[in-house]
């Protein structure tokens, strides 16, 4: 079946996370993603991660994270001839996304109002630390400045040590993710009226909507968050040590509650209520600190499944990607090499899955400006042309 996106153009002028994994998002679901960086100062994230080989080659594992799907053209869009390819290419484009800082395009003439008159069908959708208006619409940031501006870093932490930043930057991709949906609502919108939109998103609007329940609560009582660690409001919902590690309870409603009372013959200890779980609290964790203590965490993982208990044993990421079970999920795709990548290669694919049509990767990541003759060639530059190109060093 056909994917939703194909025959979609993506422009990808974006860098680091956010934006080239909402763009990578369209590019599984078929879309046409073009990534566009600068010849010599590329996007930074091909420089980070894992394997220090791979980032000399600009090839880091940060950016081959969110890089399969992409066609790579590089230009330098602060010249004359680069705005002027930029602007057929967007002539060409469905989609353009971008982070750079707020107004930086307006100044260059590739701004939407520029944009939209030479396709007026457009969506142009900007990403940036905190959006295009507003009193620090000029301020930068990265994923933890984010974390801590937002307020969720002070609510993380245990009440001895806090804040604490979370450790991926679940930002950067709830950002990417939030994209990915406003761009596939305004394609949507798109068929419906045949006109363009601008999208103005913001990480720090994206930080605040993920603290959704703790917002309204504020808002309605005055009370902040605080850090509780691995605690939560009830003790049969929290963390705890066994023989070998950590198990993580979930019996978070009355009747799994009164179900894990009961399946660990304490069923005096069952209270009526919510009021009367919370006052109970402090014995419940003493009892309960006891009683698991007496066996693994995989067998106290494996028992309360059993019973319909959520419970889990805290794992480790890389014991995480060798459960089996992910391999049923079809979260990850192994690339067999490439002419730029030695070994295999597996990269993250997408968090749902569809049953035709669906997420899929098809080519591996790009080096930088890999396709600029297959991409120029389409836009109707000569051989001559894009030689000239080359030498003035626009691509």
């Amino acid at each position: 079946m056909q994917r939703p996106f194909e025959g979609i153009r993506v422009i990808d002028a974006t860098h680091v996370l956010a934006g080239p994994f909402a763009a990578y998002q369209l590019a599984l679901l078929g879309a046409d993603v073009i990534k566009v960086e600068h010849p010599e100062e590329s996007d930074q994230s091909r420089e980070t991660g894992s394997d220090r080989a791979l980032n000399k080659k600009r090839m880091g594992t940060s950016f081959l994270t969110q890089g399969s799907n992409k066609r790579a053209l590089s230009l330098d869009i602060k010249t004359p001839q680069g705005q002027e390819v930029f602007k057929k290419l967007i002539a060409t484009a469905d989609v353009l996304v971008e982070n750079y800082r707020p107004g930086a395009l307006d100044e260059l003439g590739l701004g939407y109002d520029a944009l939209s008159k030479i396709n007026p069908r457009l969506i142009y959708a900007s990403m940036s630390a905190f959006g295009s208006q507003g009193p620090r619409k000029h301020h930068t940031a990265y994923d933890y400045v984010i974390q801590a501006t937002s307020g969720i870093m002070a609510m993380t932490g245990t009440p001895e040590v806090n804040p604490v930043k979370f450790g991926s930057p679940a930002i950067d991709y709830a950002t990417g993710t939030t994209g990915a949906f406003a761009l596939a609502a305004a394609l949507f919108q798109r068929e419906r009226t045949g006109k363009g939109q601008r999208i103005d998103m913001a990480m720090l609007d994206v930080a605040m909507i993920l603290m959704g329940t703790h917002i309204t609560g504020h808002l309605r009582s005055g009370t902040h968050p605080k850090p509780v660690g691995n605690d939560n409001e009830y003790a049969t919902s929290g963390c705890y040590a066994t023989k070998d590690g950590l198990v993580m309870l979930g019996a978070s409603n009355m009747r799994q509650y009164r179900r894990i009372w009961n399946l660990l013959g304490r069923p005096e200890m069952i209270k009526q209520d919510r009021d009367e779980r919370e006052h109970a609290r402090t014995n419940e964790v003493a009892v309960l600190t006891e009683i698991l203590k007496t066996r693994t965490a995989d067998e106290w993982e494996a028992f309360f499944q059993s019973h319909h208990v959520p419970a889990a044993r805290v794992r480790t990421m890389g014991e995480a990607l060798r459960d089996p079970h992910l391999d049923h999920r079809g979260i990850k795709h192994t690339h067999q090499g490439s002419e730029h990548i030695a070994g295999e290669l597996s990269v993250p694919v997408a968090a749902f899955q569809f049953a035709d049509g669906g997420p899929r990767v098809d080519t591996p990541p790009p080096m930088v400006g890999q396709h600029n003759e297959e991409i120029l060639t389409e836009l109707g530059y000569g051989k001559s042309a894009i030689e000239k190109l080359k030498a003035e060093k626009v691509i």
